[in-house]
């Protein structure tokens, strides 16, 4: 499992090589929740997936991601707010043999 940075901004796209993956990731929050849009290598893996305490995001293996992503409350088990991203609550790669 690796930890991917955040800030506590409400909106942000991240840059990151997953297992040899080139992806982008924007996180937005809503008024809803917060979303996260996955891109490898500029194509759409999921897009407008909301995040929920510790509830794997990508889940299928047909979409050709290898691993999962998740985010995760280190202080309890609600739902992520922008405010304690970083710090409450954190984006975790989590690696294809972990799954």
């Amino acid at each position: 499992m690796k930890i991917i940075p955040i800030q506590a901004t409400p909106a942000q796209s991240l840059s990151v090589v997953l297992a040899g993956q080139n992806c982008q990731i924007n996180l937005y929050q809503k008024s809803t929740g917060v979303f996260l849009d996955l891109y490898v290598s500029n194509s759409p893996v999921i897009t407008a997936t909301i995040c929920l305490d510790s509830v794997l995001l990508v889940r299928e293996t047909y979409l050709g991601f290898i691993g999962d992503l998740a985010m995760v409350d280190l202080q309890g088990s609600n739902d992520p707010d922008f405010t304690g991203f970083g710090t409450r609550y954190v984006l975790v790669y989590v690696e294809a043999a972990d799954l």
